[in-house]
């Protein structure tokens, strides 16, 4: 009996991590909003994407996991940088 599942269908690993990055990234764009500038708005979103964008072909777990550590500890130190500026 054949699978159902398409051939490109990720593991449960591969899918938890893939959740973790788009969180990352979404808590980041979040961040972002708050920066009081317009133009370091729009310098930051596009840094984040061409981050994303330059390591999503990035298939090593611990790679990955890495690199969300390194996301997580760059997002916080944005909010520290945020909450000094107001």
């Amino acid at each position: 009996m054949a699978s159902k599942l398409p051939n490109a269908s990720l593991s449960l690993k591969e899918f938890m991590l893939r959740k973790e990055v788009l969180q990352l990234y979404r808590n980041i764009l979040r961040t972002i909003k708050q920066v009081s500038s317009q133009q370091d708005r729009e310098y930051l979103h596009d840094w984040v994407k061409s981050d994303f964008n330059n390591n999503k072909h990035i298939k090593d777990e611990l790679m990955i996991k890495s690199l969300i550590i390194h996301g997580e500890n760059s997002m916080n130190e944005l909010k520290k940088n945020i909450n000094l500026s107001k």
